[in-house]
């Protein structure tokens, strides 16, 4: 690991395994001097604790970006190359000159940087902590405007992941043009269909 006088980002990603929606990934370089309490694997984290959270990053982190793959880059490349590819766009992001990034998990972004992968890095790493952090609220926000936009599939509730409640509204409505098509061939037939409303049962997954 790099030594402690080096300056280097936390990577993370947020948004590999639901059925629909963009993969976002996050870079965030602490503050030596400003140390963030409570900073663990975003999956970990209340909702509330997250936003929380997402704020004292925004404003004490010495430097933080978040950047995503589309849906389309997703269905052409897979998920990894996408995943991949959102990193390598949120750390080009950052504003500082780095001595090297740390990644969560076994795979690496290309970067002109020394780079070091950890497996369940988001729970070790404070850096990686806050980037799934930022990812995951970031993607969270983005997936309740997505629900604006296509409102019969209750994104605002289950953020594209594979809940029965999902999996029900893609059957009775068939897939949108942000849903990938290759993560939901086993519940529908592949085609996209012209948006219409319908009423999302207020009460919890």
């Amino acid at each position: 690991m790099f030594d402690k006088k080096n300056l280097f980002a936390g990577v993370d990603e947020a948004g590999r395994g639901p059925l629909a929606g963009p993969v976002y990934a996050a870079a965030v370089v602490l503050h030596p001097e400003k140390p963030i309490a409570g900073l663990k694997d975003s999956k970990k984290l209340s909702a509330n604790t997250r936003d929380q959270l997402f704020d004292i990053i925004c404003r004490d982190a010495l430097a933080w970006s978040c950047a995503f793959a589309t849906v389309d880059e997703i269905e052409q490349h897979n998920i990894l190359q996408a995943s991949l590819l959102a990193m390598q766009r949120a750390v080009m992001k950052l504003e500082v000159a780095l001595d090297g990034v740390l990644v969560d998990g076994n795979q690496a972004p290309n970067l002109p940087f020394p780079v070091e992968t950890i497996i369940r890095g988001d729970a070790l790493i404070p850096a990686i902590s806050a980037a799934s952090i930022v990812a995951k609220v970031l993607r969270d926000r983005e997936m309740c405007v997505l629900d604006k936009q296509f409102p019969q599939y209750c994104f605002a509730k289950h953020k594209g992941y594979g809940t029965a409640l999902h999996i029900a509204m893609l059957r009775q409505f068939g897939p949108s043009a942000v849903h990938r098509k290759g993560f939901i061939r086993n519940f529908v037939t592949p085609q996209v269909v012209i948006p219409s409303r319908a009423f999302c049962d207020e009460g919890s997954i």
